[in-house]
């Protein structure tokens, strides 16, 4: 044969190979088709079931039928596998599956591996979940005494009474104020959290759960608890006149008992006193003063936290007599420095006319003698203390002030007439003397150890404050 023969022979032979292998690639395109799966579920409730419904169909809609089918239910960054599901003549396979309480539990997957006449396929459906009705509460006592610690209670179920885990914001209202974010607590597998608190005043209280992917949120009643004074209100007369100033309560005291704590003056302390209580030509300084705080029972029961300036010499004398009154639970009705009334030009100091006005109890105060112009006061040394200065009034050059009504008038607590009422006592046990008697009810000086007329004279007749 010659070399043309065998050249046109080998052509031929390979046409008929890609001739066959061609066709048979074509009967194979022709036979294997793609394969629609689909996936679904009705909606329901967290912990029910529902029923997964898998179909698989050609592209002309006809069923596949006698196709095993594999469930899958997302699990994180995986599929787990749920069952192995076989369709029926009608192509449909049915499978059962419980809901999850996360949302990114109920996402589920259909994959067919395809056969010789059908291409894979895949579908994946997320099962969506009714919402339970749910119901937070929050509870507690309805009265505590002040100072002390409650337990407050959150618990959120569904209505049916299943317990809800989850984030709850709890809401404060202090003293009829605005509500506020108090804190974020975490109920528990059995829906429950509890947390300790402290309210020191009237309060408020709600809660406020979010909705989940299973339960509808919702927003507990209001909780009302009761702040009590750990102490005996004062009563007074009915008849009796209330001060003229109404002063804000003194913060709530800290720490044990009379907490009495005597510093030296710090300098935002004395910028206040300055121009003020003291000015440049009073007998004495900065460095002969000292800041006496105390803790003190206040009319309404409630302990709260004063202070005073007193001469070096005396603020321990006069935070100890302080003390002893807070022992015995003797009130007061308020201990603000007198500074904060500012300047008094009847005074030519502290405005000693307002802080009577208001009830309070002071020390040092560089002024005059109160209806005295010119006369410099005891208080200017800083060993007088004036306590409850509304309930017991001072007989000044001008008139009783600052009321009369309470001038021939006493109270087992709070006003004293006579030497053996319980504040004259104790103030006589730390050195401070009554020294003018029912003519300056309010009025004590420090003598101690020390000779008043040596440091400061006397510079009037009769009554000094």
């Amino acid at each position: 044969m010659s070399l043309g023969n065998r050249l046109l022979l080998l052509v031929s032979v390979v046409a008929l190979v890609v001739g066959v292998l061609g066709s048979t690639a074509s009967a194979q395109v022709a036979r294997a088709t793609p394969t629609e799966v689909t996936i679904g579920a009705p909606a329901a409730f967290a912990g029910e079931q529902t029923t997964l419904r898998i179909g698989l169909a050609d592209p002309q809609g006809a069923p596949v039928a006698g196709a095993a089918v594999t469930v899958e239910r997302r699990a994180g960054d995986t599929w787990e596998v749920v069952a192995t599901v076989t369709t029926d003549e009608t192509g449909r396979a049915a499978q059962p599956v419980t809901l999850e309480r996360r949302r990114e539990r109920n996402l589920f997957r259909a994959t067919y591996a395809g056969d010789a006449d059908h291409d894979p396929g895949a579908a994946q459906e997320r099962v969506a979940l009714k919402r339970r009705a749910s119901v937070v509460r929050l509870g507690g006592p309805g009265k505590v005494k002040d100072g002390r610690a409650v337990e407050i209670t959150v618990r959120w179920v569904t209505q049916g009474g299943e317990p809800v885990a989850g984030r709850v914001k709890v809401f404060r209202s202090i003293a009829g104020g605005r509500w506020r974010l108090d804190r974020v607590v975490k109920t528990g597998a059995d829906g429950r959290a509890a947390f300790r608190t402290t309210p020191r005043a009237d309060s408020r209280w709600f809660a406020r759960a979010p909705r989940l992917d299973w339960v509808v949120g919702d927003k507990s009643g209001v909780h009302r608890i009761d702040n009590r004074p750990p102490g005996v209100p004062v009563k007074l007369p009915a008849a009796a006149p209330r001060p003229r100033i109404k002063l804000p309560p003194q913060a709530r005291g800290t720490g044990r008992g009379a907490n009495v704590r005597i510093t030296r003056i710090p300098s935002r302390v004395w910028r206040d006193m300055t121009g003020v209580s003291w000015r440049q030509g009073c007998p004495v300084g900065r460095a002969g003063l000292r800041l006496v705080r105390v803790n003190y029972w206040d009319y309404q029961g409630y302990v709260r936290r004063g202070e005073v300036v007193a001469a070096a010499s005396a603020a321990g004398p006069m935070g100890a007599a302080l003390a002893e009154m807070f022992e015995k639970k003797l009130p007061i009705r308020a201990m603000y420095r007198v500074d904060r009334f500012g300047w008094g030009h009847r005074s030519r100091g502290g405005d000693d006319y307002a802080s009577m006005s208001a009830g309070n109890t002071s020390a040092f105060n560089c002024r005059d003698v109160t209806g005295r112009p010119g006369v410099r006061s005891p208080h200017s040394y800083g060993r007088s203390l004036d306590i409850n200065t509304w309930e017991n009034p001072y007989r000044s050059a001008q008139g009783v002030v600052p009321n009369t009504w309470w001038q021939s008038r006493s109270h087992p607590r709070v006003a004293w007439r006579s030497r053996s009422h319980p504040v004259v006592e104790v103030m006589a046990r730390h050195g401070f003397r009554w020294t003018y008697g029912t003519g300056d009810t309010q009025h004590f000086d420090y003598v101690g150890s020390y000779s008043r007329a040596a440091v400061a004279p006397r510079a009037c007749d009769r009554y000094c404050d």
